[in-house]
C-alpha cells in the first residue's frame, strides 16, 4: 500500500543494537511479531537484550506500528535518534519518546506526561484510548516539517511542534533539561526499548 516495511515478519533484517552490533539474541520473531525475550537475565538485565534502532535514519516519516505490553511492563517508541555511542550511550539520550507501558500495573502509570501513548515527560495524551495490557495497540508517530502528531488506536492524542522556543521550553520544563542534544535533531534512527520487560511489536 505504499509503506515501507521496516519489519519482515520473520527475522530481525533492518534492525541493530544501538552501538553498532548485531540485534540482540533476545530479540525474537514468532507468529509475525518482534519480541523481548526476559527468560534469561543476568544482574536483571536482559541476556541478549538492548535497545534496537533502525538501520535506516528518517526526517520526515510517518511511522505505523503495532505493540504490545506485558503485565507490569515497560518500553517506549524513540525517533531522530542519534546513533553516535561515543557521544550519547544510549538513544533515549537523544530520541524523544512515545511511551509503552501497562498504565495500571506498572509504577510509571502514576505520574502524568510517563503513561502509554504520552511523549515521554514532556506531553501527555490528551485522551487515553490506550487498549487493556495484553492486547495490540497501533501506534502512529508523524513528523512532517516539524509538525508532530501522535497517534493512539486512531485518535490523534499528542499534537506539537518540534524545535522551535516552544518546544525547547517544553523540553527545558522536563528530565532532559540538561541533557545537550536531546530532541535537537531533525533526523535520525527509529528505536524499540529494552527496558527490561517482555514487549511485542508488529506490521511496522
Amino acid at each position: 500500500d505504499g509503506w515501507e516495511l521496516l519489519f519482515d515478519g520473520k527475522s530481525t533484517r533492518g534492525w541493530h543494537n544501538y552501538g553498532g552490533k548485531p540485534a540482540g539474541s533476545a530479540w525474537k520473531v514468532a507468529d509475525g511479531a518482534l519480541y523481548l525475550d526476559t527468560s534469561s537475565r543476568v544482574k536483571g538485565s536482559i541476556v541478549g537484550g538492548g535497545n534496537l534502532v533502525s538501520d535506516g535514519e528518517y526526517e520526515d516519516f510517518h511511522l505505523k506500528l503495532e505493540w504490545k505490553i506485558a503485565p507490569k511492563g515497560n518500553s517506549g517508541i524513540m525517533f531522530y535518534v542519534l546513533e553516535d555511542a561515543t557521544k550519547y550511550s544510549e538513544p533515549y539520550m537523544t530520541g524523544p519518546e512515545m511511551q509503552v507501558l501497562d498504565n495500571d500495573g506498572h509504577p510509571d502509570g502514576k505520574y502524568t506526561k510517563h503513561r502509554a501513548g504520552d511523549l515521554y515527560d514532556l506531553l501527555s495524551c490528551t485522551i487515553e484510548t490506550v487498549k487493556p495490557v495484553g492486547e495490540w495497540n497501533l501506534a502512529e508517530i508523524k513528523s512532517e516539517k516539524g509538525k508532530l502528531d501522535m497517534y493512539m488506536n486512531g485518535t490523534n492524542v499528542v499534537s506539537t511542534t518540534l524545535w522551535d522556543d516552544a518546544w525547547k521550553k517544553i523540553v527545558g520544563d522536563s528530565k532532559f533539561k540538561s541533557w545537550k542534544g536531546f530532541g535537537a535533531y531533525k533526523k535520525g534512527r527509529i528505536s524499540l526499548q529494552d527496558h527490561g520487560d517482555m514487549v511485542s511489536f508488529r506490521n511496522i
